[in-house]
Order: C-alpha cells, then structure tokens, then sequence
C-alpha cells in the first residue's frame, strides 16, 4: 500500500517555520527589554524561551529526517527518530517545569515583587507569541505525538507567560507577593499533567508497544475470523514513527485459495478500519509435518 510520507511533511513545514521566526524575534525582544529594564527575570526566560526554539528545531528537525528514503542499512528509514523527538521534548518539558517549580517554591520564602509594567507587557507579548505558535500546531497534536510535544511545549510557556500577566497585575493592585510563586505552581501542575502523559506514550513508541488507539483484539477477531483462516500466530503490531504503525502477522489457512485480491482485500481493512499503515502477512499452509519455527506460544 503506498504512502505519502511527503504529504506530512510539506503540511507542518510552513508552521514550523513562523513558530520558529516568532519565537525568534521575541526571544530578541524579551532579552532587549530586560538589558533594558534591568531585569535578570526578563533574560532568564528569554533564555527559557529559546529552548521553545530548540524544542520545534528538533520536532521539525525529526519529521524532515523521517521523510528520508529507506537504505539498505536502515530498511524503515528515520521514521523512528520523530518517537525520540517526541520523548526529548517531554524529558526537556519535565526539566523546564522542574526549574519553574524550584524557583516558585524559592519564591515562597523570599518574596519579590514582579518587576514593573515592562514586564507585564513583555510577558503579556509572550502570551500571545506563544498561543499563537500553539495555535499552528492544534490539529495535528492528537495524531502525531511529535507535533503533540511541540503543542505542549508551545501552550505551556503562553501558560506561564500568562501568570506572570495575572500575577503582576494583582501585586501591583494588592502587594500579595504570594501570587507570583502560587500562579507559577498552579500553571506547573497543569502543564504536569499534559507532560506526563506525552512521557508515558513516547516510552511507549520507543518500547514498540501497541499504540492506545489500535484495537488489537479487533484485529485478532478479524484475521481469525477470515474464510480458510484456521489460525494465526505471531501477531505483531508496534509504532513505526508517531504517525505510522506496522503489523507483522502468520496466517495458517486449510483447504482454500490464497491469491492478492485475497492480501490486498485485508491490507485495505486493517488500514482503513484499524489504521495500520504498513502490514506484512506470511501465509502458511496447515500440516501437521511442516510447521512455521515462530507457531508457538512464545511467538504468540
């Protein structure tokens, strides 16, 4: 069944280029602003925002490498690197809300006052720099897990900036220092739990576990439920990258005719009913004599 890896690819190329250029520009303007305002919380998180910029290089960086043709060497191409994209940016998120945590609990004990309008605004500009690059990417996060790392990163920093929004506004009309540090927490535990789920299934990609969206028991219905289908062994199914996945599976039929309308007519209902978009099927003929090396039950 061909595949259009192309056709993915050419879809993000243009979203990973504005989140690119936008984070860019305000990571210029949020240093600039805090030089000028003298404020070492303004460049600390422009230093924290061009991670943003590492975060969607090394998403787009992945999905580009995917796209590369096949060799004799890496018969599946790089199509894996985009689950390692997708496990970096959830092992980087972890560390990001782990400094904002500390510093938020540091802040708890020694209060500061947020550092004036100019921070506001700048922060205010961060919310909507950072939505908007989020916003690129809100489509295509709930089939690609590498996307879904790119989205999370995205909308989580347009969280952060806006507590520093709320947060400033408050203490400057009420002086409760303790807004800054309790926002900072509340936005962390948030942004947690979208992080930890992204931890979970990248693991899961690179440990070839079955995706959470493939009903495994329906395939295993369907093939041994197909006509001359007596039984079937080494059943495999895993994620080739974070918007393919594969299946390997041994047919052992009896007394019919297999022919490729026969391969093509279960290719076809595994890809559009279960969405498997790479399947090989070895098909074996029932004897007592002659059976497969992998028919047995550690291969099941």
């Amino acid at each position: 069944m061909p595949h259009d890896h192309d056709h993915g690819i050419s879809n993000y190329n243009r979203s990973f280029a504005l989140g690119v250029i936008l984070n860019v520009v305000f990571v210029v303007i949020e240093a600039g602003y805090g030089v000028y305002a003298k404020s070492l919380a303004l460049i600390a998180d422009a230093g924290h925002n061009l991670s943003d910029v590492l975060s969607l290089l090394l998403a787009w960086g992945a999905i580009l490498l995917a796209g590369k043709a096949a060799t004799d060497k890496r018969t599946y191409g790089f199509r894996k690197v985009t689950i390692m994209a997708a496990l970096a940016n959830a092992v980087i998120l972890l560390v990001v809300l782990g400094g904002i945590t500390w510093e938020a609990v540091g802040r708890f004990f020694n209060p500061s006052p947020v550092e004036g309008m100019v921070v506001i605004v700048v922060a205010a500009i961060g919310v909507v720099i950072n939505t908007l690059t989020a916003m690129l990417f809100i489509s295509g996060q709930k089939q690609d897990l590498n996307i879904r790392g790119a989205f999370i990163h995205m909308a989580a920093d347009a969280g952060v900036s806006l507590g520093v929004v709320v947060a400033g506004t408050v203490i400057m009309y009420t002086g409760w220092l303790w807004v800054d540090p309790l926002t900072s927490l509340a936005i962390a535990g948030v942004v947690l739990i979208g992080t930890w789920g992204l931890l979970r299934e990248s693991i899961n990609h690179a440990l070839d576990t079955v995706p959470k969206d493939i009903d495994i028991s329906g395939i295993r219905d369907y093939l041994t439920g197909l006509e001359g289908v007596v039984r079937i062994h080494d059943l495999h199914v895993w994620p080739m990258s974070t918007t393919e996945v594969a299946l390997t599976v041994h047919l052992v039929v009896t007394g019919f005719s297999v022919d490729n309308d026969f391969l093509i007519t279960i290719q076809n209902h595994l890809h559009d009913h279960f969405n498997i978009e790479h399947c090989t099927i070895q098909v074996e003929i029932e004897d007592d004599e002659t059976i497969c090396m992998l028919d047995r039950e550690a291969c099941t």
